[in-house]
């Protein structure tokens, strides 16, 4: 006869290594994260800073006037925040609520990239001011200049919108907050109860009162009086 043969016994490193897909998970993942992070910072630092200067006319001479991107327009500052909000709520749902907010995520970034766009050739902050410190209405700016924030939020958008989209793409495989399921999306297995023990008081007094005897005789209700 001939000898039953024995399974292969699986090197550690193979046996240990993740598959090729839970790799591709945890990039895509950390990829969303650091896009998301970094395109918000970015968006919410360049709205802060100067956009555009000019000089307004008064009598007997002009003053220097300037708008910060939250003069011009406050969406995509406001954008960021909602963008930061659902990259943290993308680990807190799964399937359709997961996809929701991973469009949520994509069409924040998108929002702040046509805002910050248009604000870059807005003039209208700036004309507001000219006609408030020159008291006419119909007051303009002179010698506009511009400065690149507006396009370093749209960069920032960018980001925002390219971990929407890695979300929309990757997300169901992403693990979520949930605490009875692992890395894979499997349940976890159960914690075992301990065994009893009856020698404890407590198990001896329940013994009792289903009307069994804790030191192992006949059932109470059977013993002769």
């Amino acid at each position: 006869m001939s000898a039953v043969p024995q399974p292969r016994a699986e090197s550690p490193d193979r046996a240990d290594a993740p598959a090729p897909d839970s790799r591709g998970s945890r990039r895509s993942l950390a990829a969303a994260l650091l896009l998301g992070a970094v395109g918000a910072t970015v968006v919410l630092i360049a709205s802060r800073q100067t956009w555009a200067e000019g000089r307004a006319a008064i009598p007997g001479g002009s003053l220097p006037q300037s708008v910060s991107g939250g003069d011009v327009t406050g969406a995509p500052a406001a954008l960021a925040i909602v963008g930061l909000a659902a990259l943290v709520a993308v680990f807190a749902v799964r399937r359709t609520g997961r996809v929701l907010v991973s469009a949520l995520l994509a069409l924040s970034g998108a929002g702040i990239v046509l805002a910050a766009a248009l604000g870059a050739s807005d003039t209208s902050a700036l004309d507001e001011k000219a006609a408030t410190v020159s008291g006419d209405p119909s007051a303009t700016i002179d010698a506009l200049s511009r400065t690149p924030w507006p396009w370093v939020v749209v960069g920032g958008g960018v980001l925002i919108l390219l971990a929407g989209l890695l979300a929309l793409r990757h997300g169901r495989s992403w693990p979520s907050m949930g605490g009875r399921y692992e890395r894979d999306g499997s349940p976890r297995a159960s914690r075992a109860r301990a065994p009893r023990d009856p020698e404890r008081p407590e198990e001896m007094w329940k013994a009792l009162d289903r009307g069994e005897d804790p030191t192992g005789g006949a059932p109470a209700g059977d013993r002769p009086v």
